[in-house]
């Protein structure tokens, strides 16, 4: 199995690749090839796929962390292109989210209507794990969240009694089988990386070996990194591959803590796992 970065803030050194902040993977198995997360535009999208030499026609199935356009921008574009596509997703997904700044309330979500993506994908919205190809799931809803979150003040869903912030239902990540054990690709980690490998320990009966993407520690105080670094060790140090959201004190503290288990994860990147 082979995963590459497709889309990220930061770009490898003397890469062709083009960065912006959004995220996007790609998991190539057995001559599948399933796009997790479409960067925040499908300019960069596009670009960095035809890097790696594939179009958008050439991507089996779409799995997608949350509904954030920085996740899912360019995915009006590859349904164009890939018109009934599988689309793996949490149902909370198709829930209109918002973000307030300075007073003003705008969209946060989807860059596309409910209608929209129900009409030209193949939605296959669930709560519950579930899998795409042999030995790749979605973690599905991670609901047990006794550990930190990875929480932003400014975003917001409406609901009867007004507006509440965003509980972040669709959060979720994938798991990969490998020889090795199970790998760990996350998009933002607004469940909390260390609920998502708690849930995944739970449902899974192992701990990951690895972890790749973004894990929202960008706000985490030096108590809450500290006690990250605690459970971590607990859990056996899995490998990191940081990137997106993850900041660059927390990538410093992790770092520093597991020498050698902790590298940066930039568009271009590949992991053999």
């Amino acid at each position: 199995m082979k995963v590459t970065c497709l889309v990220d803030n930061a770009v490898k050194a003397q890469s062709p690749f083009w960065g912006e902040h959004g995220l996007s993977f790609l998991i190539e198995q057995d001559n599948r090839r399933l796009l997790f997360d479409t960067g925040a535009t499908d300019s960069v999208l596009l670009h960095n796929l035809n890097q790696v030499q594939l179009s958008l026609r050439d991507i089996d199935a779409i799995a997608l962390s949350h509904s954030h356009p920085d996740h899912t921008g360019g995915l009006p574009q590859l349904l164009m292109q890939r018109e009934a596509v599988p689309v793996y997703a949490h149902p909370d997904l198709l829930r209109p989210r918002y973000v307030r700044r300075n007073g003003e309330t705008t969209p946060k979500g989807l860059p596309m209507t409910a209608d929209a993506l129900q009409k030209h994908a193949e939605l296959r919205l669930d709560a519950s794990p579930r899998e795409i190809f042999p030995g790749i799931w979605t973690t599905g809803a991670i609901t047990e969240r006794d550990e930190p979150e990875g929480r932003s003040p400014h975003h917001l869903v409406r609901t009867e009694e007004g507006w509440v912030p965003d509980p972040y239902l669709d959060d979720m990540s994938l798991v990969l089988k490998t020889s090795g054990g199970f790998f760990v690709l996350c998009g933002c980690c607004h469940a909390g990386l260390l609920n998502t490998l708690d849930h995944i320990y739970s449902h899974f009966g192992q701990m990951p070996i690895a972890v790749a993407g973004g894990t929202h520690l960008i706000g985490a105080s030096k108590k809450q990194l500290e006690h990250t670094v605690e459970r971590l060790r607990a859990m056996g140090t899995p490998k990191l591959h940081l990137n997106h959201c993850t900041g660059p004190g927390a990538f410093d503290t992790l770092a520093s803590a597991f020498q050698g288990r902790v590298t940066d994860c930039p568009a271009g990147t590949t992991i053999h796992c």
